[in-house]
Protein backbone atom coordinates (compact mmCIF):
# COMPACT_ATOMS: atom_id res chain seq x y z
CA UNK A 1 0.00 0.00 0.00
CA UNK A 2 2.92 2.17 0.44
CA UNK A 3 4.20 1.84 -2.34
CA UNK A 4 1.14 2.57 -4.40
CA UNK A 5 0.95 6.26 -2.25
CA UNK A 6 4.62 6.67 -3.07
CA UNK A 7 4.03 9.28 -5.91
CA UNK A 8 2.07 11.43 -3.44
CA UNK A 9 4.99 11.73 -1.32
CA UNK A 10 7.22 13.94 -3.65
CA UNK A 11 6.00 18.18 -3.52
CA UNK A 12 7.02 17.83 -7.19
CA UNK A 13 4.41 15.40 -7.81
CA UNK A 14 1.60 17.02 -6.00
CA UNK A 15 1.88 19.94 -7.47
CA UNK A 16 1.80 17.94 -10.89
CA UNK A 17 -1.49 16.61 -9.50
CA UNK A 18 -2.40 19.70 -8.29
CA UNK A 19 -1.93 21.89 -11.53
CA UNK A 20 -3.75 18.75 -13.69
CA UNK A 21 -6.84 18.84 -11.21
CA UNK A 22 -6.87 22.82 -11.67
CA UNK A 23 -6.73 22.80 -15.55
CA UNK A 24 -8.77 19.86 -16.22
CA UNK A 25 -12.36 22.22 -15.80
CA UNK A 26 -11.79 24.81 -18.13
CA UNK A 27 -10.19 23.10 -21.00
CA UNK A 28 -12.90 20.32 -20.98
CA UNK A 29 -15.39 23.06 -20.91
CA UNK A 30 -13.51 24.88 -23.99
CA UNK A 31 -12.85 21.64 -25.63
CA UNK A 32 -17.13 20.96 -25.76
CA UNK A 33 -17.61 24.44 -27.32
CA UNK A 34 -14.43 24.21 -29.80
CA UNK A 35 -15.65 20.65 -30.90
CA UNK A 36 -19.18 21.86 -31.94
CA UNK A 37 -18.44 25.00 -33.73
CA UNK A 38 -15.51 23.05 -35.22
CA UNK A 39 -12.38 25.14 -34.40
CA UNK A 40 -10.12 22.56 -33.37
CA UNK A 41 -8.04 24.03 -35.91
CA UNK A 42 -8.10 27.32 -34.36
CA UNK A 43 -7.42 26.14 -31.26
CA UNK A 44 -4.15 24.66 -33.12
CA UNK A 45 -3.23 27.58 -34.95
CA UNK A 46 -3.39 29.76 -31.37
CA UNK A 47 -1.36 27.22 -29.44
CA UNK A 48 1.72 27.26 -32.27
CA UNK A 49 1.45 31.24 -32.59
CA UNK A 50 1.85 32.01 -28.76
CA UNK A 51 5.74 30.87 -29.37
CA UNK A 52 6.90 34.03 -30.91
CA UNK A 53 4.94 36.23 -27.75
CA UNK A 54 6.64 33.97 -25.33
CA UNK A 55 10.24 34.62 -26.01
CA UNK A 56 9.76 38.12 -26.96
CA UNK A 57 8.42 38.50 -23.31
CA UNK A 58 11.26 37.07 -22.24
CA UNK A 59 13.41 39.35 -24.37
CA UNK A 60 10.96 42.37 -22.67
CA UNK A 61 11.56 40.92 -19.27
CA UNK A 62 7.59 40.82 -18.84
CA UNK A 63 5.28 37.86 -17.58
CA UNK A 64 5.52 35.23 -20.33
CA UNK A 65 1.81 34.68 -19.85
CA UNK A 66 1.11 38.53 -21.05
CA UNK A 67 3.45 37.86 -24.39
CA UNK A 68 1.79 34.69 -24.87
CA UNK A 69 -1.91 35.83 -24.50
CA UNK A 70 -0.84 39.14 -27.13
CA UNK A 71 0.03 36.37 -29.85
CA UNK A 72 -2.46 34.27 -29.07
CA UNK A 73 -4.66 37.26 -30.59
CA UNK A 74 -2.81 38.48 -32.64
CA UNK A 75 -3.08 35.51 -34.92
CA UNK A 76 -6.57 35.17 -34.01
CA UNK A 77 -7.68 38.60 -34.92
CA UNK A 78 -5.21 37.99 -38.18
CA UNK A 79 -7.28 35.03 -38.88
CA UNK A 80 -10.52 36.30 -39.20
CA UNK A 81 -9.42 40.03 -40.92
CA UNK A 82 -7.73 37.62 -43.52
CA UNK A 83 -10.89 35.20 -43.89
CA UNK A 84 -13.05 38.27 -44.21
CA UNK A 85 -10.87 40.65 -46.41
CA UNK A 86 -9.69 37.04 -48.72
CA UNK A 87 -10.87 34.42 -51.26
CA UNK A 88 -8.55 32.13 -48.93
CA UNK A 89 -10.50 29.41 -46.49
CA UNK A 90 -10.40 29.99 -43.10
CA UNK A 91 -8.32 26.53 -42.27
CA UNK A 92 -5.92 27.21 -45.38
CA UNK A 93 -5.26 31.14 -43.81
CA UNK A 94 -5.17 29.42 -40.07
CA UNK A 95 -2.48 27.03 -41.69
CA UNK A 96 -0.25 30.13 -43.44
CA UNK A 97 -0.67 32.51 -40.03
CA UNK A 98 0.11 29.91 -37.37
CA UNK A 99 2.93 27.88 -39.27
CA UNK A 100 4.41 31.87 -40.00
CA UNK A 101 4.35 32.46 -35.94
CA UNK A 102 5.23 29.44 -35.44
CA UNK A 103 8.52 29.81 -37.82
CA UNK A 104 8.95 33.45 -36.54
CA UNK A 105 9.15 32.23 -32.68
CA UNK A 106 11.57 29.65 -33.74
CA UNK A 107 13.68 32.32 -35.27
CA UNK A 108 13.72 34.33 -32.05
CA UNK A 109 14.43 31.68 -29.91
CA UNK A 110 17.45 30.87 -31.71
CA UNK A 111 18.49 34.29 -31.02
CA UNK A 112 18.59 34.52 -27.67
CA UNK A 113 20.54 33.31 -24.93
CA UNK A 114 18.37 31.19 -21.78
CA UNK A 115 18.43 28.90 -19.77
CA UNK A 116 15.02 28.35 -21.00
CA UNK A 117 14.82 25.01 -22.42
CA UNK A 118 12.98 24.90 -26.00
CA UNK A 119 11.33 21.47 -24.65
CA UNK A 120 9.59 23.18 -21.84
CA UNK A 121 7.90 25.52 -23.93
CA UNK A 122 6.99 23.17 -26.49
CA UNK A 123 6.09 19.64 -24.47
CA UNK A 124 5.93 21.43 -20.83
CA UNK A 125 7.52 21.03 -17.75
CA UNK A 126 4.68 19.64 -15.35
CA UNK A 127 7.43 18.59 -12.89
CA UNK A 128 8.85 21.54 -12.44
CA UNK A 129 5.46 23.17 -11.80
CA UNK A 130 5.84 26.21 -9.08
CA UNK A 131 3.71 28.44 -6.76
CA UNK A 132 3.62 31.12 -9.47
CA UNK A 133 2.78 28.47 -12.21
CA UNK A 134 -0.49 26.77 -9.70
CA UNK A 135 -1.91 30.50 -8.98
CA UNK A 136 -1.76 31.16 -12.91
CA UNK A 137 -3.80 27.79 -13.87
CA UNK A 138 -6.19 28.52 -10.81
CA UNK A 139 -6.66 31.79 -11.83
CA UNK A 140 -7.08 31.69 -15.44
CA UNK A 141 -8.73 28.13 -15.26
CA UNK A 142 -11.20 29.35 -12.82
CA UNK A 143 -12.20 32.45 -14.74
CA UNK A 144 -12.42 30.62 -18.34
CA UNK A 145 -14.16 28.10 -16.64
CA UNK A 146 -16.77 30.64 -14.82
CA UNK A 147 -17.10 32.66 -17.86
CA UNK A 148 -18.07 29.43 -20.23
CA UNK A 149 -20.71 28.26 -17.17
CA UNK A 150 -22.18 31.50 -17.25
CA UNK A 151 -22.63 32.10 -20.64
CA UNK A 152 -22.42 28.27 -22.26
CA UNK A 153 -26.85 29.24 -23.60
CA UNK A 154 -25.41 31.75 -25.13
CA UNK A 155 -21.64 30.20 -26.45
CA UNK A 156 -23.91 27.20 -27.82
CA UNK A 157 -26.27 29.12 -29.46
CA UNK A 158 -23.70 31.01 -31.52
CA UNK A 159 -21.64 27.66 -32.32
CA UNK A 160 -25.03 25.74 -33.78
CA UNK A 161 -26.53 28.94 -35.54
CA UNK A 162 -24.74 32.19 -35.53
CA UNK A 163 -27.42 33.62 -37.65
CA UNK A 164 -29.69 32.96 -35.46
CA UNK A 165 -27.62 34.32 -32.61
CA UNK A 166 -27.45 37.34 -34.73
CA UNK A 167 -31.57 37.57 -35.46
CA UNK A 168 -32.29 37.08 -31.50
CA UNK A 169 -30.07 40.09 -30.47
CA UNK A 170 -27.28 38.33 -29.46
CA UNK A 171 -23.85 40.35 -29.66
CA UNK A 172 -22.46 37.67 -31.97
CA UNK A 173 -19.36 39.87 -32.59
CA UNK A 174 -18.36 39.70 -28.97
CA UNK A 175 -19.49 35.87 -28.28
CA UNK A 176 -17.10 35.14 -31.30
CA UNK A 177 -13.85 37.20 -30.00
CA UNK A 178 -14.28 36.18 -26.64
CA UNK A 179 -14.51 33.04 -27.71
CA UNK A 180 -11.19 33.53 -28.86
CA UNK A 181 -10.05 35.58 -26.20
CA UNK A 182 -10.92 32.53 -24.01
CA UNK A 183 -9.17 30.34 -25.85
CA UNK A 184 -5.43 32.45 -26.15
CA UNK A 185 -5.97 32.49 -21.87
CA UNK A 186 -6.56 29.01 -21.34
CA UNK A 187 -3.50 27.84 -24.22
CA UNK A 188 -1.68 29.97 -21.48
CA UNK A 189 -2.40 28.44 -18.48
CA UNK A 190 -1.54 25.09 -19.63
CA UNK A 191 1.54 26.61 -21.08
CA UNK A 192 3.74 25.38 -18.15
CA UNK A 193 1.68 22.40 -17.71
CA UNK A 194 1.77 20.84 -21.45
CA UNK A 195 3.48 23.37 -23.72
CA UNK A 196 1.64 24.55 -26.86
CA UNK A 197 2.20 21.14 -28.67
CA UNK A 198 0.11 18.99 -26.53
CA UNK A 199 -2.30 22.17 -25.11
CA UNK A 200 -4.31 21.00 -28.09
CA UNK A 201 -4.91 17.49 -26.78
CA UNK A 202 -6.35 19.18 -23.98
CA UNK A 203 -8.54 21.44 -25.65
CA UNK A 204 -10.34 18.59 -28.60
CA UNK A 205 -9.96 14.94 -27.23
CA UNK A 206 -12.33 15.67 -23.84
CA UNK A 207 -15.12 17.03 -25.88
CA UNK A 208 -14.52 15.22 -28.95
CA UNK A 209 -15.16 11.99 -26.71
CA UNK A 210 -17.97 13.04 -24.36
CA UNK A 211 -19.17 14.38 -28.19
CA UNK A 212 -19.08 10.33 -28.72
CA UNK A 213 -20.69 9.42 -25.37
CA UNK A 214 -23.70 11.37 -24.48
CA UNK A 215 -26.51 13.33 -26.81
CA UNK A 216 -27.22 16.60 -24.74
CA UNK A 217 -24.51 19.36 -24.11
CA UNK A 218 -24.84 19.80 -20.52
CA UNK A 219 -24.03 15.97 -19.61
CA UNK A 220 -21.31 16.44 -22.58
CA UNK A 221 -19.22 19.21 -20.14
CA UNK A 222 -19.88 17.09 -17.13
CA UNK A 223 -18.35 14.12 -19.18
CA UNK A 224 -15.55 15.98 -20.85
CA UNK A 225 -14.45 17.60 -17.09
CA UNK A 226 -14.92 13.79 -15.53
CA UNK A 227 -12.67 12.82 -18.39
CA UNK A 228 -10.36 14.85 -17.97
CA UNK A 229 -9.71 14.98 -14.47
CA UNK A 230 -9.21 11.22 -14.70
CA UNK A 231 -6.62 11.37 -17.41
CA UNK A 232 -4.95 14.37 -15.32
CA UNK A 233 -4.38 12.50 -12.15
CA UNK A 234 -4.14 9.01 -14.15
CA UNK A 235 -1.59 9.91 -16.83
CA UNK A 236 0.63 11.95 -13.98
CA UNK A 237 0.53 8.90 -11.75
CA UNK A 238 1.14 6.31 -14.48
CA UNK A 239 4.17 8.92 -15.60
CA UNK A 240 5.91 7.78 -12.26
CA UNK A 241 5.88 4.38 -12.65
CA UNK A 242 6.70 4.39 -16.06
CA UNK A 243 9.27 7.06 -16.27
CA UNK A 244 8.20 9.33 -18.34
CA UNK A 245 7.03 12.63 -18.70
CA UNK A 246 3.63 13.93 -17.69
CA UNK A 247 2.39 15.52 -19.86
CA UNK A 248 2.35 13.18 -23.11
CA UNK A 249 1.04 10.22 -20.81
CA UNK A 250 -2.04 12.08 -20.54
CA UNK A 251 -2.65 13.00 -23.86
CA UNK A 252 -1.81 9.34 -25.17
CA UNK A 253 -4.46 8.29 -21.70
CA UNK A 254 -6.99 11.23 -23.62
CA UNK A 255 -6.42 9.47 -26.76
CA UNK A 256 -7.04 6.24 -25.59
CA UNK A 257 -10.16 6.73 -24.17
CA UNK A 258 -11.51 8.65 -27.16
CA UNK A 259 -11.09 5.19 -29.30
CA UNK A 260 -12.34 2.93 -26.82
CA UNK A 261 -15.33 6.19 -27.18
CA UNK A 262 -15.65 5.47 -30.43
CA UNK A 263 -15.78 1.39 -30.32
CA UNK A 264 -18.33 1.71 -27.95
CA UNK A 265 -20.06 3.95 -30.27
CA UNK A 266 -19.88 1.70 -33.25
CA UNK A 267 -21.11 -1.39 -31.02
CA UNK A 268 -24.58 0.60 -30.11
CA UNK A 269 -25.30 2.08 -33.29
CA UNK A 270 -24.74 -1.67 -34.53
CA UNK A 271 -26.93 -2.60 -31.88
CA UNK A 272 -29.44 0.14 -32.77
CA UNK A 273 -29.52 -0.57 -36.70
CA UNK A 274 -29.97 -4.39 -35.79
CA UNK A 275 -32.68 -4.19 -33.35
CA UNK A 276 -36.04 -5.53 -34.33
CA UNK A 277 -38.50 -2.30 -35.27
CA UNK A 278 -41.28 -2.41 -32.37
CA UNK A 279 -45.01 -2.19 -33.44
Amino acid sequence: MEDLLLPFVFPFMQNAFLIGLLLAPATAILSCFLVLKGWSLMGDAVSHAVLPGVVLAYILNIPLVVGAFAAGMTCALATGYLKDNSRVKQDTVMGVVFSGMFGFGMVLYTKIETNVHLDHILFGNMLGVGAEDLWTAGIVGGLVAAILAAKWKDLLLHAFDPAQAKAIGLPVKVLHYGLLAILSLTIVATLKAVGLILAIGLLIAPGAIAFLITRRFLPMMATAVLITWFAMFGGVYLSFWIDSAPAPTIILLLTGAFVAAFVWRQIRNAERSGAPASG
